[in-house]
C-alpha cells in the first residue's frame, strides 16, 4: 500500500469504435487525501478518464489501481467509489432522506432501513441538508441538490469520490459558495476525491494539484500555482491565466529576440531560466499581463483602446501586431483610454515557445 499512489493510472488509453482515440498513453498519481482536479477545454478526455475510474467505460489498454489492486476488472459497485454526476441523478420521485438512503437498501451491501436511514442522516447533517430530509427534488435549488447529490456518494463511505463538473448547473456567486464548501467537506471527511471541471478558477482554488489535458494528453501535473508561473508548454500557458496572456511574434538571430517593434538581447535574459539551447529561428515570447507594465520608457509603446475594471485592478487593452493584447495595473494608475503609454517587459517573468510550443525559456 502507497498512500503517494492511492490511485495509479498506468499507460491508460481509450480508442472508441470508430476509431477516434480519446485518451492517449496516459499515466498519473494521486496522493490519498488529495483532492485533485481534472482540468481541460471540452472534448480533451477528462470525463472520459473518470468514467473508466469509475467502470462506466472500459479502456482499450493500461491499468487503474486504487489503493495498490488493479481494478480494470472490478465491477463499478464493487469499485468503493462516490459518484456525483453533473446533473445530480436525483430520483424525482424520492424525499431527500429516500435518496440519500438509496445505495444502502439495494444490492449487496443492503442493510436494515432503521441502520441505513441513521447513517444518511450522518452525511445529511454533514452536508447540512437535515432540514430538507422531506422534500422532493423539484423543490430544491440546484445548491441544495447539488449537496443531496453528494451526501448519497458518501453514505456507502467509498474509499474515492468522483465529481463531473459538478458545479457547472449553478449561477456564479453559488459556484463560489459551493467550491469552497465541497473543499470543506472533502478534507473533513478525508476522502481521495477526483474532480474534472473546465473551469481554472475552480480548478486552481480547491485543487491540491491539476493534472491539465488536451486532446487526451496530459500537458500538466502540478501544483495549480506551477501551471501559472512554470507552464510546461504554450498550450498551458495560455489556457491557465485571467485575465490571457500576451504573444508577440518574435525572431531570434545573433543573439538578439526582435519583435515588430522592440528588441531584447539573449544575454540579458535569466540564464537559469533556460530549458533548452535557444537558436535562431521564429517563437513567441508570451508575457502575463501583470508582468507588461507602464514605464517612462519601455519596449513596447501602445495606444490604450479600452480599459477594463476588475475589482482592485484594471485591464489596459491594446492591439500589436494585429491581435489584442493586455497589461494589468492596480485602480490608481491614471491612464485611461487613448492614452499612448510605454510598456516595459519582466524579462524573468517572460517565456519563449517554439512553432510546436514547446517551451525553451
Amino acid at each position: 500500500m502507497n498512500d503517494d499512489k492511492f490511485v495509479e493510472v498506468k499507460n491508460l488509453k481509450k480508442v472508441y469504435d470508430n476509431g477516434h482515440e480519446a485518451i492517449k498513453d496516459v499515466s498519473f498519481s494521486v496522493k490519498k487525501g488529495d483532492l485533485v482536479c481534472l482540468l481541460g477545454p471540452s472534448g480533451c478526455g477528462k470525463t472520459t478518464i473518470l468514467n473508466m475510474l469509475a467502470g462506466l467505460l472500459n479502456p482499450t489498454s493500461g491499468d487503474i489501481l486504487f489503493d495498490g489492486k488493479s481494478v480494470v476488472n472490478v465491477a463499478p459497485k464493487d469499485r468503493q467509489i462516490g459518484y456525483v454526476f453533473q446533473n445530480y441523478a436525483l430520483y424525482p420521485h424520492m424525499t431527500v432522506l429516500q435518496n440519500v438512503m438509496f445505495p444502502l437498501t439495494v444490492g449487496k451491501q443492503k442493510m436494515p432501513k432503521d441502520k441505513a436511514k441513521e447513517i444518511a442522516e450522518k452525511y445529511m447533517e454533514t452536508t447540512q441538508i437535515t432540514e430538507l430530509a422531506d422534500q422532493k427534488p423539484g423543490n430544491l435549488s440546484g445548491g441544495q441538490q447539488q449537496r443531496v447529490a453528494i451526501a448519497r456518494a458518501l453514505v456507502q463511505q467509498p474509499k474515492i469520490l468522483l465529481m463531473d463538473e459538478p458545479l457547472s448547473n449553478l449561477d456564479a456567486r453559488l459556484r463560489l459558495k459551493i467550491r469552497e464548501e465541497i473543499r470543506n467537506l472533502v478534507k473533513k471527511v478525508g476522502i481521495t476525491t477526483l474532480f474534472v471541471t473546465h473551469d481554472q478558477e475552480e480548478a486552481l482554488s480547491i485543487g491540491d494539484k491539476i493534472i491539465l489535458f488536451n486532446n487526451g494528453v496530459i500537458q500538466q501535473d502540478d501544483m495549480g500555482q506551477n501551471l501559472y508561473l512554470e507552464p510546461n508548454n504554450y498550450f498551458v500557458a495560455n489556457f491557465v491565466g485571467n485575465p490571457v496572456i500576451d504573444n508577440f511574434k518574435v525572431t531570434v538571430k545573433d543573439g538578439k529576440i526582435t519583435g515588430s517593434d522592440f528588441e531584447i538581447n539573449v544575454d540579458d535574459l535569466e540564464q537559469s531560466r533556460f530549458k533548452h539551447d535557444l537558436t535562431d529561428g521564429e517563437y513567441t515570447l508570451s508575457v502575463r499581463p501583470e508582468n507588461i507594465l507602464p514605464a517612462d520608457s519601455g519596449r513596447v509603446s501602445a495606444k490604450i483602446d479600452d480599459v477594463e475594471l476588475i475589482g482592485r485592478e484594471r485591464i489596459l487593452k491594446f492591439i500589436h501586431d494585429g491581435f489584442q493584447a493586455r497589461s494589468l495595473v492596480d485602480l490608481e494608475t491614471p491612464i485611461k483610454r487613448g492614452d499612448t503609454v510605454n510598456l516595459k517587459m519582466r524579462l524573468d517573468r517572460v517565456f519563449l515557445f517554439t512553432k510546436e510550443g514547446e517551451r525553451v525559456y
